[in-house]
């Protein structure tokens, strides 16, 4: 008695796509399997050794357009089974149609829901004038910089024709749907400071650690600045603000050795309305106060602040704002707190979106039993079949002659 679409969802849930070896093989075999069972083209685009990116095409009546993409990935992040109360992969629905296992909201639920929006669109006869591809790529829960990052600079990216993109979002807890329009720059800096050595029993001047202490103090006070000014201003989200967290400590050799050299590594995520070159100086000021031999090195620069258009002259937005209004959604937009893939996307030109039809959910990404209702999975269905229809329909735009 199971709707077909959740029968689906759950089974690939139980693919095993987990790090550090995501069996992409059966993720590309099993999704290709769907597209062909809807009609679907399919090519297979392997970016780097062992990556492969799928993707399935329903053919517009007008390819001269440019085409919609819906974007998903494959992988998911790693569990702590003792953490959870029924099996991580083995998609179990409990007696409230909660369906429990890694992936469910984060995001292989988008991936089913964008399939059978087509499958129904489909079934219904309908036909647009602008493509859309669906495209299923790996690693983005590491990065996707042997994923989305090298798939955007191939040419077969850029046959895709893209107009308008849509990736993940969020749950949102309450009635509204959270849109992202944009997302925070990660910075990951690794601070070295040098110093004095000596024996641990003296008081020894200009030590590592004493400039490692000025270090930690002036990061972790522009911390705390920007905690207060979330907390204080009840119209900002957690996208509005720099984040900053130490997130590893290094140094020494023995407890009665002062080590001449320590280090301490920061993450950073950094909102689009921040002047970059000025927040670097900035670092750079905390780091030459602390004293001579403090160096900082970047493990991470995003420097794409792209943003994408919610005005409603935007016609794609226009669209897709339209079918919200219709449907009753209220939509909440916020700048994405942390990275997907979508910012390659809008680094690449093109406007994108995250979203993820889960309202009235917890948000469990990357948490313990992660899990999502089968209603609202099959809503989510009914919103992305409202959606295609719309922005598959935005007329030809003066762009496209």
């Amino acid at each position: 008695s199971e709707n077909p679409s959740v029968t689906l969802f759950r089974e690939y849930l139980r693919i095993d796509t987990v790090h550090p070896k995501p069996d992409y093989d059966a993720a590309v075999r099993f999704l290709e399997r769907v597209g062909s069972d809807l009609g679907l083209a399919c090519q297979k685009v392997e970016v780097c050794q062992g990556r492969v990116v799928l993707i399935l095409t329903w053919q517009g009546t007008n390819p001269r357009l440019r085409s919609i993409l819906l974007n998903s990935h494959t992988d998911v992040v790693p569990v702590f089974e003792e953490h959870w109360t029924y099996p991580p992969f083995e998609a179990v629905k409990d007696s409230q149609g909660n369906i429990y296992a890694r992936g469910a909201q984060d995001m292989k639920c988008v991936s089913i829901q964008y399939l059978e929006a087509i499958r129904r669109l489909k079934t219904e006869g309908k036909s647009f004038a602008r493509t859309i591809h669906l495209t299923f790529v790996p690693d983005e829960e590491v990065g996707g910089h042997k994923g989305m990052e090298m798939f955007v600079q191939r040419p077969e990216f850029k046959a895709l024709n893209v107009g308008f993109a849509m990736d993940e979002g969020l749950a949102s807890p309450s009635d509204t749907f959270s849109v992202f329009y944009g997302e925070r720059s990660p910075w990951w800096i690794k601070v070295k400071c040098m110093g004095s050595p000596g024996h641990g029993s003296r008081f020894i001047s200009n030590t590592a650690a004493e400039k490692m202490h000025k270090v930690i103090n002036s990061f972790l006070a522009f911390r705390e600045s920007e905690k207060q000014r979330l907390k204080s201003d009840s119209s900002l989200t957690l996208g509005d603000v720099t984040s900053l967290n130490m997130t590893m400590l290094e140094g020494g050799v023995s407890f009665n050795v002062v080590p001449s050299e320590m280090a301490a590594s920061f993450d950073i995520r950094i909102p689009p309305t921040v002047d970059l070159k000025a927040f670097e100086e900035q670092v750079a000021t905390w780091c030459r106060s602390a004293g001579d031999g403090v160096t900082y090195e970047f493990h991470q620069k995003c420097m794409d602040q792209h943003i994408t258009s919610t005005e409603e002259s935007d016609p794609w937005w226009r669209a897709f704002s339209g079918v919200c209004r219709d449907m009753k959604l209220q939509l909440k937009l916020e700048i994405f707190p942390a990275a997907t893939d979508s910012r390659y996307i809008r680094a690449a030109g093109h406007p994108a979106i995250g979203f993820s039809p889960m309202n009235r959910t917890p948000v469990l990404l990357h948490d313990h039993n992660e899990f999502l209702n089968e209603q609202v999975f099959l809503r989510g269905i009914e919103i992305y079949a409202r959606l295609l229809t719309a922005l598959a329909s935005v007329p030809p735009l003066p762009a496209e002659g």
